[in-house]
């Protein structure tokens, strides 16, 4: 048993020694070959044609003035009802048998967008096309078309004894809810 022990002993000893001289064997070979190694050179920056930039600029966007409250308004006469001066306008009328609901811009005497109780779509959910539900639902149609069309902002202004009704504050909180503030940024003078 004892004899089993000291050869035990020995292999143990010869395998650390291996192992001690193939990591000392590796290391001596990874000194040699970090003194050897260089650092690659950087690579010249290379231009090309499509980065170079264009001397005229041409803004696709018509309406980017207006988001950043830069464009030009017209600013009318002091005296006129409603004022001249906005980007885009909403109006809003009752009539005897209908409700319609139209966004102007500053410079169109046509509707940009336009939502009433005349389109068949929203006649046949409608009980009444005069009722203050259908006010609701004229100003829910009308803010989701504006956030289509990418206006976010609608100046909306009314006389004051017809916006106390309760249509009118139904229909304004409909489009609040929508989504689409009833006011302008002031405009920024650069």
């Amino acid at each position: 048993m004892a004899l089993f022990s000291d050869v035990c002993r020995s292999v143990r000893t010869l395998l650390g020694q291996c192992q001690r001289s193939t990591a000392a064997a590796a290391w001596t070979r990874c000194q040699s070959s970090r003194k050897s190694s260089q650092t690659a050179p950087e690579p010249e920056p290379a231009i090309s044609n499509n980065e170079a930039i264009n001397k005229t600029f041409v803004n696709r966007n018509p309406r980017n003035l207006e988001e950043m409250a830069l464009a030009v308004k017209d600013r009318g006469w002091a005296t006129v009802w409603p004022s001249k001066q906005y980007y885009q306008r909403l109006v809003f009328r009752r009539t005897q048998h209908h409700i319609t609901a139209e966004v102007y811009s500053s410079d169109s005497i046509d509707p940009v967008l336009s939502c009433s109780t005349k389109e068949w779509a929203l006649k046949r959910e409608l009980g009444s096309t005069r009722s203050v539900a259908a006010c609701r639902a004229v100003g829910e149609v009308l803010a989701q078309r504006c956030r289509e069309a990418g206006i976010t902002r609608i100046v909306y202004r009314e006389v004051p004894w017809k916006f106390r009704s309760e249509s009118n504050q139904t229909f304004w909180t409909a489009m609040k809810e929508g989504d689409v503030m009833l006011s302008e940024q002031r405009q920024k003078f650069i």
